[in-house]
Protein backbone atom coordinates (compact mmCIF):
# COMPACT_ATOMS: atom_id res chain seq x y z
CA UNK A 1 0.00 0.00 0.00
CA UNK A 2 0.98 3.77 -0.54
CA UNK A 3 0.55 6.60 2.03
CA UNK A 4 -0.69 9.40 1.11
CA UNK A 5 -0.76 12.95 2.45
CA UNK A 6 -2.25 16.67 1.83
CA UNK A 7 -5.48 15.29 0.66
CA UNK A 8 -7.54 18.28 1.16
CA UNK A 9 -10.92 18.91 1.86
CA UNK A 10 -13.18 22.55 2.77
CA UNK A 11 -16.01 22.29 4.72
CA UNK A 12 -18.19 22.19 1.64
CA UNK A 13 -17.23 19.01 0.03
CA UNK A 14 -18.45 16.10 1.46
CA UNK A 15 -15.81 12.84 2.17
CA UNK A 16 -16.75 10.78 -1.18
CA UNK A 17 -14.67 12.99 -3.37
CA UNK A 18 -11.38 11.76 -1.10
CA UNK A 19 -11.02 8.88 -3.54
CA UNK A 20 -11.21 11.47 -6.67
CA UNK A 21 -8.14 13.66 -5.26
CA UNK A 22 -6.34 10.17 -4.05
CA UNK A 23 -6.70 9.35 -8.00
CA UNK A 24 -5.76 13.21 -9.26
CA UNK A 25 -3.05 13.26 -6.56
CA UNK A 26 -1.22 9.79 -8.03
CA UNK A 27 -2.23 10.43 -11.44
CA UNK A 28 -4.44 7.18 -12.07
CA UNK A 29 -7.69 6.89 -13.27
CA UNK A 30 -10.20 6.63 -10.31
CA UNK A 31 -11.05 2.57 -10.73
CA UNK A 32 -7.36 1.99 -10.59
CA UNK A 33 -7.73 2.66 -6.85
CA UNK A 34 -8.32 -0.71 -5.33
CA UNK A 35 -8.61 0.49 -1.57
CA UNK A 36 -8.08 3.54 0.19
CA UNK A 37 -8.65 3.78 4.38
CA UNK A 38 -8.25 6.99 6.40
CA UNK A 39 -5.00 7.01 8.63
CA UNK A 40 -5.46 10.48 10.03
CA UNK A 41 -7.27 13.81 9.40
CA UNK A 42 -6.47 16.96 11.20
CA UNK A 43 -7.64 20.52 10.54
CA UNK A 44 -5.72 23.21 8.67
CA UNK A 45 -7.49 26.61 10.00
CA UNK A 46 -4.42 28.86 9.48
CA UNK A 47 -6.52 31.12 7.65
CA UNK A 48 -9.58 33.27 9.11
CA UNK A 49 -11.64 32.99 5.48
CA UNK A 50 -10.75 29.14 4.83
CA UNK A 51 -10.68 25.79 6.82
CA UNK A 52 -9.40 22.58 5.13
CA UNK A 53 -10.20 18.90 6.68
CA UNK A 54 -6.55 17.46 5.37
CA UNK A 55 -5.91 13.73 5.30
CA UNK A 56 -3.37 11.14 4.99
CA UNK A 57 -4.60 8.19 3.33
CA UNK A 58 -3.29 4.83 2.70
CA UNK A 59 -3.50 3.54 -1.11
CA UNK A 60 -3.82 -0.39 -2.50
CA UNK A 61 -3.36 -0.19 -6.35
CA UNK A 62 -2.56 -2.76 -8.41
CA UNK A 63 0.83 -0.94 -10.15
CA UNK A 64 1.85 0.76 -6.78
CA UNK A 65 5.96 0.45 -7.66
CA UNK A 66 5.20 1.73 -11.23
CA UNK A 67 3.41 4.73 -9.57
CA UNK A 68 5.72 5.80 -6.90
CA UNK A 69 8.55 5.37 -9.00
CA UNK A 70 6.81 7.80 -11.33
CA UNK A 71 5.67 10.28 -8.67
CA UNK A 72 8.92 10.60 -6.87
CA UNK A 73 7.18 12.97 -4.09
CA UNK A 74 7.46 13.02 -0.59
CA UNK A 75 3.75 13.01 -0.30
CA UNK A 76 3.58 9.90 -1.36
CA UNK A 77 5.57 6.71 0.13
CA UNK A 78 5.48 3.06 1.42
CA UNK A 79 2.63 2.47 4.23
CA UNK A 80 4.90 1.27 6.98
CA UNK A 81 3.92 -1.64 8.55
CA UNK A 82 1.43 -0.41 11.54
CA UNK A 83 -0.10 -4.04 12.76
CA UNK A 84 0.73 -5.18 16.38
CA UNK A 85 2.45 -8.28 17.09
CA UNK A 86 2.23 -10.14 20.66
CA UNK A 87 5.76 -10.51 22.18
CA UNK A 88 6.81 -14.44 22.45
CA UNK A 89 5.63 -15.98 25.52
CA UNK A 90 8.81 -17.00 28.41
CA UNK A 91 8.58 -20.26 29.60
CA UNK A 92 8.88 -19.88 33.03
CA UNK A 93 5.33 -21.71 34.72
CA UNK A 94 3.02 -19.30 36.90
CA UNK A 95 1.64 -21.38 39.72
CA UNK A 96 -1.23 -18.97 39.83
CA UNK A 97 -2.68 -16.58 37.50
CA UNK A 98 -1.51 -13.26 37.14
CA UNK A 99 -3.88 -10.16 38.73
CA UNK A 100 -4.71 -6.92 37.75
CA UNK A 101 -5.13 -4.52 40.47
CA UNK A 102 -7.37 -2.11 39.08
CA UNK A 103 -9.90 -1.81 35.98
CA UNK A 104 -9.10 1.38 34.60
CA UNK A 105 -7.24 1.63 31.22
CA UNK A 106 -4.02 0.46 32.34
CA UNK A 107 -6.04 -2.36 34.56
CA UNK A 108 -8.69 -3.02 31.75
CA UNK A 109 -5.89 -3.10 28.41
CA UNK A 110 -3.35 -5.20 30.16
CA UNK A 111 -6.21 -7.61 31.19
CA UNK A 112 -7.26 -7.53 27.56
CA UNK A 113 -3.85 -8.50 26.79
CA UNK A 114 -3.11 -11.56 28.88
CA UNK A 115 -6.14 -12.46 28.22
CA UNK A 116 -6.04 -12.78 24.21
CA UNK A 117 -2.71 -14.62 25.29
CA UNK A 118 -4.02 -17.41 27.33
CA UNK A 119 -2.90 -16.13 30.73
CA UNK A 120 -6.66 -16.30 31.96
CA UNK A 121 -6.07 -12.69 34.51
CA UNK A 122 -8.06 -11.94 37.55
CA UNK A 123 -9.06 -8.04 37.63
CA UNK A 124 -9.47 -7.01 41.06
CA UNK A 125 -11.92 -3.64 41.02
CA UNK A 126 -12.35 -1.92 44.56
CA UNK A 127 -15.29 0.10 42.94
CA UNK A 128 -18.37 -1.44 40.91
CA UNK A 129 -19.28 -2.10 37.70
CA UNK A 130 -19.87 0.70 35.09
CA UNK A 131 -23.86 0.79 35.36
CA UNK A 132 -23.55 0.46 39.29
CA UNK A 133 -20.99 2.79 39.41
CA UNK A 134 -23.06 5.05 37.29
CA UNK A 135 -25.91 5.34 39.43
CA UNK A 136 -23.79 5.77 42.36
CA UNK A 137 -22.34 8.53 41.09
CA UNK A 138 -25.68 10.17 40.31
CA UNK A 139 -26.47 9.86 44.25
CA UNK A 140 -23.91 11.14 45.15
CA UNK A 141 -24.45 14.28 43.06
CA UNK A 142 -27.78 14.64 44.09
CA UNK A 143 -27.69 14.07 47.65
CA UNK A 144 -24.02 14.68 48.96
CA UNK A 145 -23.69 10.66 50.08
CA UNK A 146 -20.42 9.68 48.86
CA UNK A 147 -19.21 6.08 48.52
CA UNK A 148 -15.59 5.88 49.04
CA UNK A 149 -14.74 2.98 46.90
CA UNK A 150 -17.29 3.37 44.11
CA UNK A 151 -17.12 7.08 43.06
CA UNK A 152 -15.86 9.53 40.15
CA UNK A 153 -12.16 8.02 40.78
CA UNK A 154 -12.93 4.25 41.18
CA UNK A 155 -14.97 1.60 39.76
CA UNK A 156 -14.80 -0.42 36.14
CA UNK A 157 -13.21 2.35 33.71
CA UNK A 158 -11.28 4.56 36.06
CA UNK A 159 -11.03 8.22 36.27
CA UNK A 160 -11.66 9.02 32.98
CA UNK A 161 -14.97 7.03 32.40
CA UNK A 162 -16.44 10.69 33.73
CA UNK A 163 -14.61 12.82 31.63
CA UNK A 164 -14.61 13.65 28.19
CA UNK A 165 -13.26 10.67 26.62
CA UNK A 166 -10.30 12.30 24.85
CA UNK A 167 -7.80 9.97 23.35
CA UNK A 168 -5.52 12.43 22.37
CA UNK A 169 -1.65 11.43 23.46
CA UNK A 170 1.58 12.89 22.90
CA UNK A 171 3.57 9.47 23.46
CA UNK A 172 4.58 8.07 20.00
CA UNK A 173 4.05 4.32 20.42
CA UNK A 174 2.57 2.00 17.96
CA UNK A 175 0.65 0.19 20.57
CA UNK A 176 -1.29 3.62 20.62
CA UNK A 177 -3.26 2.38 17.45
CA UNK A 178 -3.71 -1.20 18.77
CA UNK A 179 -5.77 1.07 21.63
CA UNK A 180 -7.95 2.33 19.29
CA UNK A 181 -8.48 -0.68 17.24
CA UNK A 182 -9.69 -2.60 20.45
CA UNK A 183 -12.13 0.53 21.24
CA UNK A 184 -13.54 0.39 17.88
CA UNK A 185 -14.39 -3.71 18.27
CA UNK A 186 -16.01 -2.83 21.86
CA UNK A 187 -18.13 0.13 20.38
CA UNK A 188 -16.30 2.94 19.82
CA UNK A 189 -17.19 5.52 16.82
CA UNK A 190 -14.82 4.41 13.90
CA UNK A 191 -13.70 7.47 13.31
CA UNK A 192 -11.11 7.74 16.70
CA UNK A 193 -8.69 5.42 14.58
CA UNK A 194 -7.67 8.50 12.81
CA UNK A 195 -9.37 11.87 13.80
CA UNK A 196 -7.18 14.87 14.77
CA UNK A 197 -8.95 15.03 18.06
CA UNK A 198 -10.57 12.02 18.84
CA UNK A 199 -12.82 11.47 21.66
CA UNK A 200 -15.91 9.13 22.81
CA UNK A 201 -17.40 10.99 25.74
CA UNK A 202 -18.36 9.75 28.84
CA UNK A 203 -21.70 8.21 27.43
CA UNK A 204 -20.12 5.87 24.97
CA UNK A 205 -17.03 5.11 26.98
CA UNK A 206 -19.31 2.95 29.48
CA UNK A 207 -19.82 1.04 26.76
CA UNK A 208 -16.69 0.35 25.78
CA UNK A 209 -15.10 -0.36 28.76
CA UNK A 210 -18.77 -2.51 29.67
CA UNK A 211 -17.52 -4.55 26.35
CA UNK A 212 -13.67 -4.63 27.20
CA UNK A 213 -14.61 -6.39 30.28
CA UNK A 214 -16.98 -8.65 28.21
CA UNK A 215 -14.52 -9.61 26.16
CA UNK A 216 -11.50 -10.26 28.78
CA UNK A 217 -14.12 -12.62 30.17
CA UNK A 218 -14.61 -14.42 27.17
CA UNK A 219 -10.94 -15.24 26.72
CA UNK A 220 -10.83 -16.92 30.04
CA UNK A 221 -10.08 -13.96 32.55
CA UNK A 222 -12.32 -12.96 35.48
CA UNK A 223 -13.32 -9.55 36.72
CA UNK A 224 -14.30 -8.90 40.43
CA UNK A 225 -15.83 -5.58 41.01
CA UNK A 226 -16.23 -4.45 44.89
CA UNK A 227 -13.27 -6.32 45.39
CA UNK A 228 -10.49 -3.92 47.63
CA UNK A 229 -6.86 -5.13 47.54
CA UNK A 230 -6.10 -4.55 51.55
CA UNK A 231 -2.90 -6.34 51.70
CA UNK A 232 -0.13 -8.13 50.24
CA UNK A 233 2.08 -10.84 51.48
CA UNK A 234 5.57 -11.51 50.68
CA UNK A 235 8.35 -14.22 51.64
CA UNK A 236 11.85 -11.98 51.46
CA UNK A 237 11.41 -9.47 48.87
CA UNK A 238 8.99 -11.80 46.63
CA UNK A 239 5.15 -11.16 46.26
CA UNK A 240 3.37 -14.22 47.48
CA UNK A 241 -0.33 -12.97 48.08
CA UNK A 242 -3.16 -10.64 48.48
CA UNK A 243 -5.82 -9.83 51.19
CA UNK A 244 -9.15 -8.63 49.92
CA UNK A 245 -11.39 -6.57 52.16
CA UNK A 246 -10.00 -7.25 54.77
CA UNK A 247 -10.68 -10.68 55.13
CA UNK A 248 -10.06 -13.38 52.09
CA UNK A 249 -6.85 -14.13 51.11
CA UNK A 250 -5.38 -15.64 47.35
CA UNK A 251 -2.26 -16.70 46.73
CA UNK A 252 -0.35 -15.10 43.36
CA UNK A 253 3.03 -13.88 42.53
CA UNK A 254 2.68 -11.50 39.24
CA UNK A 255 0.15 -8.35 40.46
CA UNK A 256 -0.15 -5.52 38.01
CA UNK A 257 -0.32 -2.47 40.15
CA UNK A 258 -3.19 -0.57 38.16
CA UNK A 259 -4.33 1.59 40.87
CA UNK A 260 -5.01 5.17 39.57
CA UNK A 261 -3.68 8.66 40.45
CA UNK A 262 -6.20 8.39 43.95
CA UNK A 263 -5.72 5.27 45.52
CA UNK A 264 -4.55 6.65 48.56
CA UNK A 265 -5.32 4.09 51.15
CA UNK A 266 -3.55 1.60 48.92
CA UNK A 267 -0.32 3.84 48.18
CA UNK A 268 -0.33 3.84 52.23
CA UNK A 269 -0.57 0.24 52.45
CA UNK A 270 2.24 -0.63 49.52
CA UNK A 271 4.77 1.89 51.46
CA UNK A 272 3.89 0.20 54.86
CA UNK A 273 4.75 -3.30 53.22
CA UNK A 274 8.70 -1.47 51.46
CA UNK A 275 7.34 -0.87 48.20
CA UNK A 276 9.56 1.86 47.41
CA UNK A 277 8.03 5.27 46.23
CA UNK A 278 8.55 8.96 46.05
CA UNK A 279 6.71 12.64 45.61
CA UNK A 280 6.13 13.78 41.97
CA UNK A 281 5.26 16.90 40.50
CA UNK A 282 1.81 17.50 39.42
CA UNK A 283 -0.57 20.28 39.38
CA UNK A 284 -3.43 22.19 41.17
CA UNK A 285 -5.56 24.72 40.41
CA UNK A 286 -9.30 25.29 39.63
CA UNK A 287 -11.86 24.76 36.63
CA UNK A 288 -13.35 27.59 33.86
CA UNK A 289 -16.56 27.80 32.06
CA UNK A 290 -16.90 29.93 29.57
CA UNK A 291 -20.44 30.18 26.92
CA UNK A 292 -19.21 27.61 24.80
CA UNK A 293 -20.63 29.75 22.26
CA UNK A 294 -17.74 32.28 23.38
CA UNK A 295 -15.07 29.76 22.60
CA UNK A 296 -16.42 28.85 19.21
CA UNK A 297 -16.21 32.38 18.23
CA UNK A 298 -12.82 32.91 19.21
CA UNK A 299 -11.48 29.38 17.49
CA UNK A 300 -14.07 29.05 15.04
CA UNK A 301 -14.18 32.79 13.99
CA UNK A 302 -16.64 33.57 10.53
CA UNK A 303 -17.51 29.16 10.62
CA UNK A 304 -18.53 29.50 14.55
CA UNK A 305 -21.06 26.99 14.56
CA UNK A 306 -20.59 25.46 11.61
CA UNK A 307 -21.85 21.19 11.70
CA UNK A 308 -18.47 19.35 10.58
CA UNK A 309 -16.15 21.48 13.27
CA UNK A 310 -18.21 20.86 16.24
CA UNK A 311 -17.68 22.80 19.64
CA UNK A 312 -14.04 24.59 19.81
CA UNK A 313 -11.30 23.62 21.84
CA UNK A 314 -8.14 25.01 23.67
CA UNK A 315 -5.47 24.07 24.40
CA UNK A 316 -3.21 27.06 26.27
CA UNK A 317 0.00 27.44 28.74
CA UNK A 318 2.26 30.48 30.24
CA UNK A 319 5.40 30.35 31.67
CA UNK A 320 5.36 32.86 34.98
CA UNK A 321 8.55 35.28 35.15
CA UNK A 322 8.78 34.11 38.85
CA UNK A 323 8.91 30.57 37.31
CA UNK A 324 5.82 28.97 37.74
CA UNK A 325 3.85 27.70 35.09
CA UNK A 326 -0.18 27.57 33.88
CA UNK A 327 -1.54 25.70 31.56
CA UNK A 328 -5.47 24.30 30.57
CA UNK A 329 -5.89 20.96 30.75
CA UNK A 330 -8.74 18.16 30.20
CA UNK A 331 -10.72 20.71 28.36
CA UNK A 332 -14.41 19.41 27.62
CA UNK A 333 -16.32 21.34 25.15
CA UNK A 334 -20.04 21.34 25.82
CA UNK A 335 -19.39 19.53 29.21
CA UNK A 336 -19.87 20.47 33.11
CA UNK A 337 -17.73 20.56 35.96
CA UNK A 338 -18.56 17.61 38.19
CA UNK A 339 -18.16 16.82 41.84
CA UNK A 340 -15.13 14.24 41.89
CA UNK A 341 -14.48 14.06 45.28
CA UNK A 342 -12.87 10.47 46.90
CA UNK A 343 -12.93 10.90 50.65
CA UNK A 344 -14.74 12.56 53.06
CA UNK A 345 -14.69 16.05 53.98
CA UNK A 346 -13.00 17.17 50.89
CA UNK A 347 -14.01 18.81 47.46
CA UNK A 348 -12.41 17.73 44.19
CA UNK A 349 -13.65 19.08 40.91
CA UNK A 350 -13.21 17.76 37.11
CA UNK A 351 -14.77 18.12 33.57
CA UNK A 352 -17.04 15.77 31.75
CA UNK A 353 -18.43 15.77 28.34
CA UNK A 354 -20.59 13.51 26.42
CA UNK A 355 -20.50 12.30 23.09
CA UNK A 356 -22.32 15.05 21.67
CA UNK A 357 -20.78 17.65 23.23
CA UNK A 358 -23.72 20.05 23.58
CA UNK A 359 -24.16 21.45 26.80
CA UNK A 360 -24.22 25.15 27.29
CA UNK A 361 -20.80 25.52 28.90
CA UNK A 362 -17.28 24.92 28.26
CA UNK A 363 -15.00 24.20 31.18
CA UNK A 364 -11.28 23.10 31.44
CA UNK A 365 -8.50 22.90 34.37
CA UNK A 366 -6.79 25.84 34.85
CA UNK A 367 -3.25 24.44 36.36
CA UNK A 368 -0.37 25.65 37.80
CA UNK A 369 2.80 23.22 38.74
CA UNK A 370 3.41 22.13 42.22
CA UNK A 371 7.05 20.02 43.26
CA UNK A 372 7.94 18.37 45.86
CA UNK A 373 9.77 21.17 47.48
CA UNK A 374 5.91 22.82 47.65
CA UNK A 375 4.78 20.00 50.21
CA UNK A 376 6.66 21.14 53.45
CA UNK A 377 7.59 17.13 53.82
CA UNK A 378 9.97 14.87 52.13
CA UNK A 379 7.82 12.10 52.57
CA UNK A 380 6.71 10.02 49.99
CA UNK A 381 3.06 10.54 50.78
CA UNK A 382 3.41 13.88 51.44
CA UNK A 383 2.02 15.22 47.78
CA UNK A 384 -0.92 13.22 48.88
CA UNK A 385 -1.23 15.23 52.50
CA UNK A 386 -0.57 18.42 50.32
CA UNK A 387 -3.81 17.53 48.01
CA UNK A 388 -5.98 16.62 51.30
CA UNK A 389 -5.04 20.25 52.71
CA UNK A 390 -6.31 22.36 50.01
CA UNK A 391 -9.31 19.98 49.28
CA UNK A 392 -10.66 20.11 52.67
CA UNK A 393 -10.04 24.41 52.63
CA UNK A 394 -12.36 24.22 49.66
CA UNK A 395 -15.00 21.78 51.25
CA UNK A 396 -15.14 24.71 54.33
CA UNK A 397 -14.99 27.17 51.84
CA UNK A 398 -17.96 26.01 50.50
CA UNK A 399 -19.64 25.21 53.63
CA UNK A 400 -19.77 21.75 53.43
CA UNK A 401 -21.85 19.09 51.85
CA UNK A 402 -19.36 18.77 48.86
CA UNK A 403 -20.96 22.23 47.46
CA UNK A 404 -18.18 23.62 45.79
CA UNK A 405 -16.64 27.69 46.33
CA UNK A 406 -17.10 29.49 43.34
CA UNK A 407 -15.40 33.05 42.05
CA UNK A 408 -16.29 35.30 38.79
CA UNK A 409 -13.58 35.59 36.96
CA UNK A 410 -13.31 39.59 37.33
CA UNK A 411 -13.50 39.11 41.23
CA UNK A 412 -10.76 37.06 41.34
CA UNK A 413 -8.40 39.33 39.06
CA UNK A 414 -9.28 42.50 41.28
CA UNK A 415 -8.89 40.63 44.47
CA UNK A 416 -12.43 40.76 45.79
CA UNK A 417 -14.73 37.79 46.52
CA UNK A 418 -18.25 37.30 44.51
CA UNK A 419 -21.30 37.72 46.11
CA UNK A 420 -23.70 36.46 43.59
CA UNK A 421 -23.36 34.75 39.90
CA UNK A 422 -22.68 36.44 36.35
CA UNK A 423 -23.50 35.75 33.20
CA UNK A 424 -22.10 31.59 33.35
CA UNK A 425 -24.19 29.54 35.16
CA UNK A 426 -22.09 27.15 36.93
CA UNK A 427 -22.68 23.34 36.23
CA UNK A 428 -21.26 22.00 39.79
CA UNK A 429 -24.43 19.30 40.27
CA UNK A 430 -24.05 19.54 44.03
CA UNK A 431 -24.51 23.17 44.54
CA UNK A 432 -22.23 26.25 44.87
CA UNK A 433 -21.21 29.07 47.28
CA UNK A 434 -19.54 32.42 45.94
CA UNK A 435 -16.50 32.88 47.82
CA UNK A 436 -12.55 34.22 47.28
CA UNK A 437 -11.07 31.24 46.08
CA UNK A 438 -7.49 32.60 47.21
CA UNK A 439 -8.69 31.20 50.77
CA UNK A 440 -8.39 27.42 49.47
CA UNK A 441 -5.13 27.37 47.08
CA UNK A 442 -1.80 28.87 47.52
CA UNK A 443 -0.68 32.25 47.15
CA UNK A 444 2.14 31.28 44.62
CA UNK A 445 -1.37 29.14 42.73
CA UNK A 446 -3.66 32.06 42.59
CA UNK A 447 -0.69 34.35 41.56
CA UNK A 448 0.44 32.55 39.10
CA UNK A 449 -3.29 32.05 37.47
CA UNK A 450 -3.80 35.71 37.96
CA UNK A 451 -1.54 36.07 34.64
CA UNK A 452 -2.19 33.48 33.16
CA UNK A 453 -5.99 34.42 32.89
CA UNK A 454 -4.56 37.82 31.42
CA UNK A 455 -2.11 35.89 29.23
CA UNK A 456 -4.71 33.18 27.97
CA UNK A 457 -7.04 36.27 26.83
CA UNK A 458 -4.53 37.48 24.80
CA UNK A 459 -4.23 34.44 22.95
CA UNK A 460 -7.81 33.62 23.06
CA UNK A 461 -10.17 36.61 22.95
CA UNK A 462 -12.85 36.08 25.99
CA UNK A 463 -11.07 34.22 28.40
CA UNK A 464 -11.11 36.39 30.97
CA UNK A 465 -14.51 37.47 30.72
CA UNK A 466 -15.68 39.04 33.48
CA UNK A 467 -18.61 36.89 34.31
CA UNK A 468 -16.93 33.52 33.45
CA UNK A 469 -16.62 31.37 36.80
CA UNK A 470 -13.86 29.46 38.52
CA UNK A 471 -15.26 26.07 40.27
CA UNK A 472 -12.21 25.07 43.24
CA UNK A 473 -10.86 23.11 43.53
CA UNK A 474 -8.70 20.72 40.83
CA UNK A 475 -6.41 18.46 42.60
CA UNK A 476 -6.04 14.95 40.75
CA UNK A 477 -4.70 16.19 37.61
CA UNK A 478 -1.95 13.23 37.93
CA UNK A 479 -0.47 10.99 40.39
CA UNK A 480 1.11 12.93 43.26
CA UNK A 481 3.05 9.47 44.13
CA UNK A 482 5.61 7.12 41.54
CA UNK A 483 5.94 3.82 42.49
CA UNK A 484 9.72 2.69 41.84
CA UNK A 485 10.10 0.27 38.76
CA UNK A 486 12.86 -1.39 36.82
CA UNK A 487 13.25 -1.30 32.81
CA UNK A 488 10.99 -4.45 32.63
CA UNK A 489 8.46 -2.21 35.11
CA UNK A 490 8.92 -4.68 37.71
CA UNK A 491 8.94 -2.48 41.91
CA UNK A 492 11.35 -3.43 44.43
CA UNK A 493 8.90 -6.55 45.26
CA UNK A 494 9.55 -8.99 43.26
CA UNK A 495 6.16 -9.98 41.03
CA UNK A 496 4.90 -6.28 41.71
CA UNK A 497 4.36 -4.49 38.60
CA UNK A 498 3.71 -0.64 38.46
CA UNK A 499 1.52 0.62 35.90
CA UNK A 500 0.14 3.71 34.59
CA UNK A 501 -0.97 6.72 35.97
CA UNK A 502 -1.46 6.06 39.69
CA UNK A 503 1.86 5.11 40.02
CA UNK A 504 3.20 7.74 37.59
CA UNK A 505 3.75 6.59 34.42
CA UNK A 506 1.10 8.00 32.52
CA UNK A 507 -1.29 10.64 32.13
CA UNK A 508 -4.47 10.02 30.40
CA UNK A 509 -6.67 6.73 28.91
CA UNK A 510 -4.62 6.36 25.85
CA UNK A 511 -0.98 6.36 27.51
CA UNK A 512 -2.75 4.76 30.42
CA UNK A 513 -4.02 1.54 28.35
CA UNK A 514 -0.62 1.77 26.78
CA UNK A 515 1.44 1.50 30.03
CA UNK A 516 -0.76 -1.40 30.70
CA UNK A 517 0.15 -3.02 27.82
CA UNK A 518 3.51 -2.67 27.76
CA UNK A 519 3.80 -4.20 31.76
CA UNK A 520 1.35 -7.58 30.55
CA UNK A 521 4.43 -7.83 27.91
CA UNK A 522 7.13 -7.91 29.85
CA UNK A 523 4.86 -10.63 32.27
CA UNK A 524 4.43 -12.58 29.06
CA UNK A 525 7.88 -12.62 28.08
CA UNK A 526 9.06 -14.31 31.46
CA UNK A 527 5.71 -16.65 32.26
CA UNK A 528 4.43 -18.87 30.03
CA UNK A 529 0.74 -18.96 29.13
CA UNK A 530 -1.70 -20.31 32.64
CA UNK A 531 -2.70 -23.62 31.94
Amino acid sequence: MLRVTGIKLSLDEDKSLIRNKIAKKLRVKVNEIIHYTIFRESIDARKSNQIYFVYTVDVELANEQAVLKRLKAGDVTVTPQMEYRFVQPGHTALPHRPVVMGAGPAGLFAGLLLARMGYRPLLLERGADVDTRTQTVRSFWQTGRLDKDCNVQFGEGGAGTFSDGKLTTLIKDKRCRKVLEEMVLAGAPGEIIYSYKPHIGTDILKTVVKNVRHKIIDLGGEVRFNSKVTDIFTEGDKLTGLEINGQHTMDTEVLILAIGHSARDTFAMLHSRGVLMSPKPFSIGVRVEHPQSLINRAQHKNFAGHPKLGPAEYKLAYHSPAGRSAYTFCMCPGGLVVAAASEEGGVVTNGMSEYARDRYNANSALLVGVRPGDFGSDHPLAGVEFQRKWEGQAFALGGGNYIAPVQLVGDFLAGRPSSGPGEVEPSYPRGVKYADLTDCLPGYVTDTLKEAIQDFDRKLKGFALPGAVLTGVETRSSSPVRINRDEQCRSNIAGIYPAGEGPGYAGGIISSAVDGMRVAEFIALQYAPCL
